[in-house]
């Protein structure tokens, strides 16, 4: 920087000197003033030095300023030259550091490529490294939910496709291999990459073949890659995507547990929840209406038996993706606060956040620290995409409760509110009168409308429930073979209890509902009686019973 100014320095002021410019500054509180073409003394210049006051204090010549050099017109232009080259070497270094690092990598690096919602262990901050990437792609038939299967296009044989952990100044080495089996060309675009397409020029790929790119990870952050093949929209939304984490040289802080979750939409033929093998509808995904939007690939993927698990006291890292590829994600952790947000996966962090944006095509890094223990539901905020098309997941967190942070619920008592002429008095509960028993069609009819206002939002219309999270009603042996014939759960609810039905486990959550006898009766009538149960009429009475014991 020195030697730049001199040179700066030097040249402006000979420039100024031969063009005979009236001021030149010295410091913020004296100047040069040339009067060359008003003052001469022999053929030497003569200066004031003058102050802010415009005063001149001294005049002085040139060979008492500076050294009497003769300068050719050749030498000058020379000069000038030479300082302009010197300027623009100085700041092409410059702008050539950070993100533009290519340091010759020292030796070759295998990978450990996982699957959601795993997460590779980080590679010790060493000098950068050749990484030997090898991805496969594969066309297969799997699970979308409950009875539902998709042909989906896949990175690895998995939705979402592997993660993949690089080091900021890495060189990446990308194998993609199309399986021979596969009726499409494929390619990869990630996010990652400088260059044409992000890679996706270079790995355009037949079945049967394989393409090899080389780029350099210049810029830390979290990114998602996916297929760029024509139409793009329906290879993204067929499940061609995944999530590359380029680490910062410096490192990550340590976590004690990394997690890795991508949000993607599906657009089926059939409706939600319509059994078996659905075809893509493009007009459905052009119109941005998707029937499912799922975490890891299918409804239920991460919850249950399969959710995430953490421990009291443990700081956790989510990697999260959207691939779209139409709608932005509200994320959230139901009962979580984000300490720490790497804002669209990249370097500004935000703090103390409960739900952050995120593009399609983008990414983020969250952080928190589990306080409580429990279940945790991951959802998409937009929130019937949560519990009515899949977006949920699930962190289970154990170990020891602290009051002092949650408290649980500390009372459930019955609420009568007061009659308005009568402000102040106690009220008592109203005591149904005795009717007739309706018959068994009025108590069906009754009950389907009650389920839908009181039910059908967990359980869902179509009595499937929601996968991992709400318990099926249809054929549901937990339901059928009661005794009580589900009276007790209307009554009393289930308070975070393990159950099991139809073989598949669940945390039961259900509040205590404010039902009347005969608004039980008709619920479980129609319940019993729906999605292939099959039972006597629930009566009054029954229900009457089980209270009073």
């Amino acid at each position: 920087m020195v030697l730049q100014g001199f040179f700066a320095a030097g040249s402006f002021l000979i420039i100024e000197f031969f063009n005979g410019i009236k001021t030149l500054k010295y410091d913020q509180d004296h100047f040069f003033v040339c009067r060359a073409s008003t003052k001469r003394i022999g053929h030497r210049p003569t200066f004031d030095l003058i102050t802010k006051n415009q005063k001149a204090v001294k005049t002085t010549y040139l060979n008492r300023c500076l050294p009497q050099i003769i300068f050719s017109r050749r030498i000058l232009r020379l000069f000038v030259c030479a300082c302009i080259w010197l300027t623009a070497c100085n700041q092409h270094a410059k702008n050539n550091t950070g993100a533009d690092d290519t340091t010759a990598v020292t030796g070759e690096y295998n990978p450990v490529l996982t699957f959601a919602p795993n997460v590779p262990e980080a590679r010790d901050n060493a000098a950068p490294k050749k990484v030997m990437v090898e991805i496969e792609v594969v066309e297969k038939v799997m699970k979308l939910a409950d009875g539902v299967d998709y042909t989906f296009w896949t990175f690895g044989g998995k939705v979402p496709g592997p993660f993949i952990r690089v080091q900021e100044g890495d060189e990446v080495e990308l194998r993609l291999d199309n399986n021979a089996n596969n009726k499409m060309p494929h390619n990869i675009d990630l996010h990652a990459v400088n260059g044409p397409g992000g890679g996706a020029d270079a790995t355009m790929t037949v079945p049967g073949h394989s393409s090899v790119f080389r780029f350099r990870a210049l810029n830390p952050g979290l990114f998602v890659y996916h297929c760029a093949t024509a139409p793009v929209g329906m290879h993204i939304a067929n499940g061609m995507y995944g999530l590359i984490l380029v680490t910062p040289k410096e490192g990550l802080p340590n976590v004690d547990k990394e997690f890795y979750l991508m949000q993607g939409e599906f657009y089926t033929k059939g409706k939600n929840g319509e059994p078996g093998l659905q075809p893509f509808d493009m007009d459905k995904a052009v119109k941005e209406q998707p029937e499912y939007v799922v975490f890891n690939g299918s409804a239920g993927s991460t919850t249950g038996a399969n959710a995430l698990q953490a421990k009291v006291g443990d700081r956790v890292r989510i990697y999260v993706g959207n691939a779209g590829p139409n709608l932005t994600s509200s994320f959230h952790v139901i009962g979580q606060i984000f300490d720490k947000v790497y804002l669209e996966g990249g370097s500004q962090i935000n703090r103390n956040v409960g739900t952050t944006l995120i593009p399609a095509g983008g990414a983020t890094i969250v952080e928190f620290t589990c306080k409580e223990p429990g279940t945790f539901n991951i959802v998409d905020h937009s929130i019937f995409r949560a519990f009515n098309q899949g977006a949920l997941a699930q962190l289970v967190v154990t170990g020891p409760a602290d009051k002092n942070i949650y408290s649980g619920k500390l009372a459930d008592e019955f609420y009568f509110p007061p009659i308005p002429d009568q402000a102040g008095k106690k009220d008592k509960p109203v005591i149904e009168a005795s009717s007739p028993e309706p018959s068994f069609a009025d108590r069906f009819k009754d009950g389907h409308a009650l389920f839908e206002s009181n039910c059908s939002s967990c359980h869902q219309s179509t009595g499937l429930g929601l996968p991992g999270s709400f318990p099926p009603l249809a054929k549901s042996d937990f339901l059928m073979n009661r005794q009580d014939m589900g009276i007790g759960v209307l009554l009393h609810g289930i308070n975070n209890e393990p159950i099991t039905v139809n073989g598949k486990h669940f945390q039961g959550v259900m509040p205590q509902l404010s039902l009347t006898d005969d608004q039980i009766a008709s619920i479980l009538t129609y319940v019993r009686n729906s999605w292939g149960n099959k039972s006597p009429a629930v009566k009054a009475s029954e229900v009457k019973k089980i209270r009073n014991q």
